[in-house]
């Protein structure tokens, strides 16, 4: 289990103290420090079911004044991910083949088994 964390986001510390309270201790990865290659974001954006601009924080500065209103390619959404880590929403908690975004952060609970 992986857990991509922004130690600075509530809603990330309230997921990750969610699964922890439930004796859950996954992988965490500080996407900000260590963010995911492409390959590795194409991966977690497959195992969410989602198109990339779906995994795009819209109200970060850089989405705003660099991506607003921009119709790119999944692949070129990817590439921005990676470029700007910041812009990966938060938190994404990983077991196997699934994974979803913690939000609100009791939402990480449906991938318990």
């Amino acid at each position: 289990m992986e857990f991509y964390h922004n130690p600075r986001c509530g809603k990330s510390r309230n997921a990750l103290a969610i699964l922890k309270e439930k004796g859950i201790e996954p992988q965490v990865v500080e996407y900000l420090k260590n963010p995911p290659s492409k390959a590795e974001l194409t991966t977690i954006i497959k195992k969410l079911g989602i198109a990339p601009i779906d995994l795009i924080r819209k109200g970060e500065r850089i989405f705003k004044e660099n991506y607003k209103g921009k119709n790119l390619s999944d692949e070129a959404w990817i590439e921005a991910m990676v470029e700007n880590p910041i812009l990966i929403e938060r938190p994404i908690f990983i077991n196997g083949n699934k994974a979803i975004i913690g939000r609100p952060p009791e939402d990480v609970l449906t991938l318990i088994d």
